[in-house]
């Protein structure tokens, strides 16, 4: 990938959701909300603190994350749809 965020910001691709519900039922595209899950593709180096001291991430490349449905902004990176946000809003990291 040709893009490497700076600071704490972190780029994510969305993981896109189940077609069918628990129950069998096939859920439509007019009806699917944006997923809020995605993986982390790459991340910068990190914040500093006021004297200058690198605050490390706590997420790396690779990791599944939830963040909320409103963080990021949308870019297109090499033909495809991806989200930068901060770091600090991810919500957690799934195992």
């Amino acid at each position: 990938m040709a893009f490497t965020p700076l600071h704490d910001r972190v780029l994510v691709r969305r993981v896109e959701s189940e077609e069918k519900t628990a129950g069998g039922l096939i859920i439509p595209d007019s009806a699917k909300e944006k997923p809020s899950e995605g993986e982390v593709v790459s991340v910068g180096a990190g914040a500093r603190k006021d004297s200058g001291e690198l605050i490390e991430m706590a997420v790396s490349a690779g990791d599944r994350i939830l963040f909320g449905k409103w963080s990021g902004t949308e870019v297109t990176v090499e033909g495809e749809e991806l989200l930068i946000m901060k770091e600090s809003d991810i919500l957690g990291i799934l195992s």
